[in-house]
């Protein structure tokens, strides 16, 4: 019979034989070492086939809207945040048409406030300016801030979307069909690489005075600084902003433009695996467009393939946990921040050389929560269908500005508590229904655990903690 003491040196030597195939076999040694360790969950990550779907991109000169380079530009891809640019389009095109201004303040509803990061956290009955909230969607990607923009200029969500698609087929954007602002997972919500070039040239073309929106490197919100998750911006020389995006049925996501000898491209890249590949891949898709002297058709142009668009999550989410999908859009930014001063611009050159740059400093864009100072106009927020900007009044709570968890009631006890506080209050109710006056109750003790907590005395600050989520 084995004894305890002979059974552990035993599973001693079995571990010590198994890390040494790990040693001597590399990748396939750990692959059976995890299974060995975790056999359910090794089973499951097998079981969920991986293809390498090659991904779509596209190239296109700003000038004449003609094709550079192009591999599956029309077939249908899950946009993910990039669709915060036709958000962008939508919005802008309203402060044209004179329904609201970029100071109207923006009420954060509860249904902003509950979208899946990434996003500020700001609590519901917040107000954020237009301004303000224009560059959170760019640079934060904030999906609840989607939402407040959505609401603010139609109403609601579905209203907004309607405005979307009209937008798109005015745009010519062929294989886009939009569901949400934000670009939230939704088997209906589908773009193309040729339809966001297509949007990203109406952009810059057709609103030029905004054009600073897609290039802020970071903002400043009270005390903490928001990094852009364009890998590109301080890096590429010329690069000159739009917008990322990632979810994990569409993988990583790029609109991004830059400009060189007084001549401006815009490439798109979709499906990529991680966000530093993204960056080295639109790096690479820039040098090329820029050395390039011969122009194709016209984007609009290209005939569309049709079909359903991909879903990538087994090839870019399978083996990523919860948390790491999360921070998924910021692995770009895994260096350290190099000095600002005496720094010099990336030389042009390999694009994996461009991503494993270290992140640039930037000078980052103050932004507040609130109205802005002396504003007096209407407050835009969810309203029926056709109402206009500020036939309702928006209260603004007290301190709504703070987002925060939902706060415990102070006067609630823990749940062994109460029920001893029931269980009490029975026979006192037997005895008498009459409510025993103030003056005798005695105050009940509070709970640590429940206390009220003070009001914040920098809401910036508490903003600043609950946008430090994972991003889309």
């Amino acid at each position: 019979m084995m004894t305890a003491s002979n059974r552990f040196r035993f599973r001693r030597v079995q571990l010590a034989v198994i890390a040494a195939a790990v040693l001597l076999q590399g990748p396939l040694g750990a692959t059976a070492f995890a299974a060995h360790k975790r056999p359910a969950a090794h089973a499951q990550a097998k079981a969920i086939p991986v293809h390498h779907t090659p991904p779509p991109f596209i190239a296109t000169d700003l000038a004449t809207g003609r094709v550079i380079e192009a591999r599956d530009a029309t077939r249908p891809w899950y946009p993910a945040s990039v669709t915060k640019l036709m958000t962008v389009y939508v919005a802008l095109n309203a402060v044209r048409q004179g329904r609201l201004s970029l100071d109207t303040p923006l009420v954060v509803s509860a249904r902003a406030a509950n979208m899946k990061p990434s996003k500020m956290g700001f609590a519901p009955g917040s107000q954020v300016t237009l301004d303000n909230a224009l560059k959170m969607l760019m640079v934060k990607s904030a999906n609840d801030i989607a939402v407040a923009i959505a609401e603010g200029v139609s109403g609601s969500v579905e209203s907004f979307a309607a405005e979307m698609n009209q937008t798109a087929s005015a745009l010519g954007m062929r294989e886009s069909h939009f569901v949400n602002p934000n670009g939230l997972p939704d088997p209906a919500h589908v773009s193309s690489a040729r339809d966001m070039a297509v949007l990203g040239r109406a952009l810059l073309l057709g609103f030029p005075q905004y054009a600073d929106l897609y290039n802020i490197g970071a903002l400043k919100l009270g005390e903490q600084v928001i990094p852009t998750h364009n890998g590109l911006i301080g890096r590429y020389p010329g690069a000159d902003g739009m917008k990322t995006g990632f979810t994990c049925p569409a993988g990583f996501n790029l609109v991004a433009s830059a400009t060189r000898g007084g001549r401006k491209v815009i490439v798109v890249v979709m499906g990529d695996t991680s966000a530093r590949v993204r960056t080295a891949h639109a790096a690479d898709l820039l040098d090329r467009a820029f050395a390039a002297s011969q122009l194709g058709e016209p984007a609009s142009d290209l005939a569309s393939v049709g079909g359903a668009p991909p879903d990538m999550r087994g090839e870019i989410c399978v083996r990523r946990s919860q948390k790491a999908q999360l921070e998924a859009e910021t692995e770009d930014f895994s260096a350290a921040i190099s000095s600002a001063t005496g720094s010099a611009p990336p030389a042009p050159g390999n694009g994996a050389q461009i991503a494993a740059l270290p992140r640039p400093a930037y000078d980052a864009v103050p932004v507040f929560i609130g109205a802005a100072p002396g504003y007096q106009g209407p407050v835009a927020g969810p309203r029926p269908a056709n109402t206009p900007i500020g036939a309702i009044a928006y209260a603004q709570p007290e301190h709504a500005a703070a987002p925060s968890p939902i706060k415990p009631d102070p006067k609630a006890l823990p749940m062994k508590r109460e029920a001893q506080a029931k269980h009490k209050a029975k026979p006192e109710a037997k005895a008498s229904h009459k409510p025993a006056p103030r003056a005798a109750a005695k105050p009940a003790k509070e709970h640590p655990k429940t206390a009220s907590p003070k009001p914040a005395k920098h809401p910036d600050k508490a903003a600043a903690a609950a946008s430090k989520t994972g991003q889309n």
